[in-house]
């Protein structure tokens, strides 16, 4: 059974910067895409960002192009965001999950909270 554990979240000011973290078990994780999502409440989920599982160039949002890293290390089955210059706006629960076609199975999440 597929899992996700998400960490990293905190709370931050404007511009500052963060690396979410999501170690997933479960699944042949060196062959699955992968891919960050974020929550606000009373919205679905959104995606943020893919990685692909082979040599491929990954897709970013427009609200977070520029800014987003996502990454992977497939040696310890862990994703990665990195999150630069953070607006008030990216305020959310971030998820990780397998790409575009997620599991019905979540984690917990971890909460981002951007705020002066």
């Amino acid at each position: 059974q597929v899992e996700f554990v998400e960490s990293g979240g905190a709370l931050v000011q404007p511009g500052e910067s963060l690396r979410l973290s999501c170690v997933v078990t479960g699944i042949p994780f060196s062959l699955s895409p992968m891919a960050w999502y974020r929550q606000t409440p009373g919205k679905r989920r959104w995606l943020v960002a893919t990685a692909p599982s082979g040599n491929l160039t990954g897709f970013y949002s427009e609200s977070v192009k520029g800014r987003f890293t996502i990454s992977r290390d497939n040696a310890k089955n862990t994703v990665y965001l990195q999150m630069n210059n953070l607006k008030i706006e990216d305020t959310a629960v971030y998820y990780c999950n397998t790409g575009t076609r997620p599991r019905d199975s979540w984690g917990q999440g971890t909460q981002v909270t951007v705020s002066s």
